[in-house]
């Protein structure tokens, strides 16, 4: 079930026949977000589309603001990134099985019950930009990855989607998780297996411990791209070059892109012979899940394109990149 067919499981459509001319509201919620690519993205997929709808950015943690915005009939969708991905779930209705099983949300979007009064529904389309960024740039990856230990660095909200995708996607036999504090992957672990019967993860701590296990085939790093400040960084950045360097390579998805796609874990795995997806491309993956959410129509090959081009200019850093951040809603 794809996931336009499995949000009307929650109800039918809000949409309207006025959907061409009346103006509509979808917001951005985040703790530091002035330089998202994502305003720039839905605004352009909003104009491709021919409707009046208007993305925004919103910086607050503040769950009563995003409360208010809920009740507003003009608002029908908003992003939700960190630190507000699990806080702001109990303002929504109920949950779609991959943010149940993640236990975080990134998107939430409208659906009407029986009565006609307006649910939001909180989903996750992190996991689902994942798979997709991976899949566009290496078609095999599903079968090349099937079987075979995965790693994620990190154990936050990003980090889970990453398990989520690696584990029910790419068939991962056993997923590594790399971070600073055991205390934060056993928490994970914990979750999952509340949730995901069956699947198996294991917290890596030392170079030892990891130079006696098989080269994960696919590695998504979910942390920021900043140099290791103490012993417990150092710890990470070490073990994640130990992999990196070993000579049979696979497939490496860095989800920081700020302040460069270019991060330093990016450009190691390249130098290293790894194939790699930079957070762009997930974040733009992201963007076009949640329109489809959104707007209940597919993105068509041309729009997916420009996004995708949008997405290159900044990887590249090309002039045009001051215009990728917008303005902060007043709200």
């Amino acid at each position: 079930m794809d996931i336009l067919e499995q949000s009307y499981t929650f109800g039918r459509s809000p949409l309207g026949e006025d959907l061409a001319t009346a103006p509509r509201d979808v917001y951005i919620f985040g703790g530091h977000i002035a330089q998202s690519l994502s305003p720039r993205l839905h605004n352009l997929m909003f104009a491709a589309r021919g409707v009046p709808w208007h993305f925004a950015l919103c910086q607050t943690t503040d769950a009563d603001r995003f409360a208010a915005k809920l009740q507003d009939d003009r608002c029908l969708g908003n992003s939700i990134t960190m630190p507000n991905k699990v806080a702001f779930i109990p303002q929504l209705d109920d949950l779609t099985d991959e943010a149940r099983a993640i236990g975080a949300v990134n998107t939430s979007f409208v659906r009407l019950d029986g009565g006609g009064r307006r649910k939001w529904i909180g989903a996750n389309t992190d996991c689902v930009g994942i798979r997709e960024a991976v899949l566009a740039r290496f078609p095999d990856a599903s079968t090349t990855t099937r079987s075979r230990p995965a790693m994620v660095l990190g154990a936050g909200g990003a980090a889970r989607s990453a398990v989520y995708a690696l584990w029910r996607w790419f068939g991962a036999s056993e997923i590594y998780v790399v971070n600073r504090l055991k205390s934060e992957v056993d928490a994970l672990v914990t979750s999952f297996e509340r949730s995901v019967p069956g699947i198996h993860l294991r917290y890596v701590s030392s170079l030892d411990e990891i130079s006696r296990l098989e080269t994960p085939r696919i590695i998504v790093g979910t942390v920021p791209d900043l140099p290791p400040q103490d012993e417990d960084e150092m710890r990470c950045r070490a073990l994640c070059d130990a992999v990196l360097s070993r000579p049979d390579q696979g497939i490496l998805v860095d989800m920081c892109y700020m302040p460069s796609p270019q991060t330093a874990l990016y450009t190691t795995a390249v130098d290293k012979g790894w194939r790699v997806v930079s957070g762009t491309e997930v974040v733009a993956r992201v963007c076009i899940a949640q329109n489809i959410l959104w707007l209940e129509q597919d993105v068509n090959e041309a729009t997916v394109e420009e996004v995708l081009a949008v997405v290159q200019v900044s990887n590249d850093g090309k002039p045009g990149q001051d215009t990728l951040g917008a303005p902060v809603a007043k709200l």
